[in-house]
């Protein structure tokens, strides 16, 4: 199976609900959350980490993890206004179809702390 890895930026109260189900799938949406924007590259997950994820909640994490290649043939890659702002646009309500794509584990990758 061809798998493609994507990085997800995270604060601690979504990585506490990713811990919970064993690191295997994303929690649903929020309803103000229309779409969830995995990122196609690191130095992408990590700025918007550092950038919006630290100063709004004192931490951050970087995630990365594998989707199903063929899944993602579905979906177009969306850049979002710079070099290398890519990220994909997964309607909230096809996140169980989504998790259901994840081969293997989330893990974390890096971590951000507030001063």
């Amino acid at each position: 199976m061809s798998k493609v890895t994507l990085y997800r930026p995270v604060n601690s109260v979504e990585l506490n609900l990713i811990e919970k189900a064993g690191y295997t799938k994303f929690p649903p949406r929020l309803p103000e959350q229309p779409i969830f924007y995995p990122v196609t590259n690191i130095e992408y997950a990590r700025k918007i980490t550092k950038d919006w994820n630290v100063p709004a909640y004192g931490n951050g994490y970087v995630l990365e993890f594998d989707v199903s290649e063929e899944f993602l043939k579905d979906y177009k890659i969306q850049n979002v206004g710079g070099d290398g702002y890519d990220e994909y646009w997964i309607p909230s309500e096809e996140m169980d179809n989504f998790n259901n794509n994840i081969v293997g584990k989330i893990k974390i990758i890096e971590k951000y702390f507030g001063n």
